[in-house]
């Protein structure tokens, strides 16, 4: 095969900074389609073998297909209308916001079997660990660094000596402790701590205005603030130099009830107060297996569309993995097909009802009165749902892209509901802080019309705690 004509740019400011060649994993343009624009002056190679992996994967059934076809997009935007010549010497990234960073795009088109790695090329990964060792003694004053999800690549190219560096683009936190819990927990009084306050009381509600300064860490719309004295409220609005709380009832909030089921502790008390509220358009509950999470979704989804009718229908989805490949295989309708991956909420459903007379005739009675549909992953994109109320299980297991385009799917009158445990993440390449879940909640802290919750404790059952914090 010829020779790669990767070639320095002729653009002033690019050569002055010496940029670093990018050479980026497959994994990458299907974790973030566009993630080609977020390298700024640096020149971003993409090997001929990552064309081919998308190539592979746009047609299949997992919902990852439809990134694959977003990235191809993106990258046919960029050198669609290069020569060959160009495509492989390195073309400039066009955005669509005008900004020019002056960073370049190619594709390493040759296979180089004269680089310093000569690993075997019957695996795709070595294929591009030797594309980033060729590169390396191509330009050896150049920075070459391979971006890639997969921990295994990355230990296999620091064996081989070649830097790696997973995509941290869209990662908002740098330890998932820092993760926006939706309360703050003060001990002793809250009282306490406060100078003065400014009260006010508006359409029934009882409204604090305080100084900011009390607090020492970042507030947020619709976190709960709570002590240890009895003292519950939701923060409504802040500023530069003030905190607004709305006062809630402690035994009221612990009283409180959707489709039959109160809370068991405060924590579900808070997330249930955020599931009933129209003004709260979308609702992350996050929290160990047993916390909760489905249950209170579920119960808040059928008061609302069946007792008080605000939404005409609940959609419920989820992510597995085994979904998303196996859902074609199975036999029957949309419906039939996703119920088996759907079992929790029809436990549940059964779990609303365990105390009625004959529970299998009542939970065949909510589904025959329920406007309750079971929609796939695959089919939800380019949908709109109006007056709906959108329930997404297992959300850990999104990527960002993954959960804008289904959270984008609310339409007017739509509210979203995110359940997730960020301590099992079954798909690859995701971690707790590069989750499409913990991606949702920091970027909608501090939206008015959102809120989350941590649920503590495993109410399941006793077995499920110890299990929980023993296995």
């Amino acid at each position: 095969m010829g020779e790669v004509k990767l070639v320095e740019h002729s653009n002033d400011s690019i050569t002055s900074s010496n940029p670093v060649f990018y050479v980026l994993d497959t994994n990458v343009l299907i974790h973030d389609p566009t993630s080609i624009l977020n390298f700024d002056e640096h020149h971003v190679v993409i090997p001929i073998t990552v064309l081919e992996e998308l190539d592979s994967l746009k047609s299949g059934r997992q919902s990852i297909a439809a990134d694959c076809r977003q990235a191809i997009r993106e990258l046919d935007q960029q050198l669609g209308r290069a020569s060959p010549n160009d495509v492989e010497a390195g073309l400039p990234i066009q955005r669509s916001d005008g900004i020019d960073n002056g960073g370049i795009i190619s594709v390493l088109m040759t296979e180089t079997p004269e680089n310093l790695l000569k690993l075997p090329t019957h695996l795709n990964d070595n294929k591009i660990l030797n594309d980033v060792g060729y590169l390396k003694q191509r330009f050896p004053d150049r920075r070459v660094v391979l971006v890639t999800k997969d921990i295994n690549v990355r230990l296999k190219a620091r064996g081989c000596g070649i830097e790696s560096q997973d995509y941290h683009s869209d990662l908002l936190l740098s330890d998932i402790e820092h993760l926006n819990k939706g309360y703050l927990e003060f001990s002793g009084n809250f009282w306490d701590r406060v100078d003065s306050v400014d009260t006010l009381q508006d359409e029934g509600r009882t409204l604090y205005t305080l100084a900011r300064g009390i607090f020492e860490q970042e507030v947020y719309p619709n976190q709960f603030v709570f002590d240890d004295s009895g003292f519950v409220a939701r923060i409504l609005d802040t500023s530069q130099d003030s905190v607004t709380l709305m006062h809630l009832n402690r035994p009221t909030l612990l009283d409180s009830e959707a489709w039959g089921l109160k809370p068991r502790d405060l924590y579900q008390a808070m997330a249930l107060n955020l599931l009933l509220d129209p003004d709260i358009h979308l609702v992350n509950l996050t929290g160990s297996a047993g916390s909760g999470k489905t249950i209170l979704a579920l119960a808040a989804a059928i008061e609302q569309t069946v007792a008080s009718k605000l939404y005409r229908r609940i959609i419920v989805t989820r992510s597995t993995q085994g979904l998303d490949e196996d859902i074609g295989f199975l036999p029957g309708t949309e419906e039939e097909k996703m119920e088996p991956w759907l079992g929790a909420i029809t436990d549940n459903l059964e779990a609303l009802h365990l105390e009625d007379e004959n529970c299998s005739s009542s939970v065949e009675y909510v589904l025959d009165k329920v406007p309750l549909m079971f929609k796939s992953l695959n089919y939800i994109r380019g949908r709109s749902f109006q007056s709906s109320l959108i329930i997404i299980d297992e959300s850990q297991n999104l990527t960002p892209h993954q959960i804008k385009t289904i959270v984008t799917r609310a339409g007017n009158g739509s509210k979203v509901i995110c359940l997730g445990n960020l301590a099992q993440i079954d798909t690859p390449y995701l971690s707790p802080i590069s989750s499409g879940l913990t991606y949702l909640t920091e970027r909608f802290k501090g939206f008015s019309h959102g809120g989350n919750v941590l649920l503590q404790g495993v109410p399941r059952s006793v077995l499920a705690a110890f299990a929980e914090e023993n296995l």
